[in-house]
């Protein structure tokens, strides 16, 4: 896991408390596009299950990940890919 994906999983999981938490550098499918750069860690896909997320909008708890990685997402963070799931909703996807 690189540095950005430590810091990723770092910081979620002090700010939300996930129950499941499952980050993948998706960088390398976009090279040469807007936002790439050499050595990745420029587009992640995270699958997030917290109980934060109960009562929120799919916008607000997007907004409550946004707001965790404010800092990476200033340093040149490009694409975060969010599956967003309170852990009721990630039971009933079995």
């Amino acid at each position: 896991m690189g540095k950005v994906a430590m810091a990723i999983d770092s910081k979620l999981r002090t700010a939300l408390a996930p129950a499941r938490l499952a980050i993948e550098d998706e960088s390398s499918q976009h090279h040469g596009h807007a936002g790439w750069r050499e050595g990745g860690e420029t587009h992640f896909r995270v699958e997030i299950v917290s109980a934060a997320f109960e009562g929120q909008s799919r916008v607000a708890r997007q907004r409550l990940v946004y707001a965790a990685l404010k800092q990476e997402l200033d340093a040149g963070l490009h694409a975060l890919a969010l599956t967003t799931l309170t852990p009721a909703e990630d039971a009933k996807r079995g």
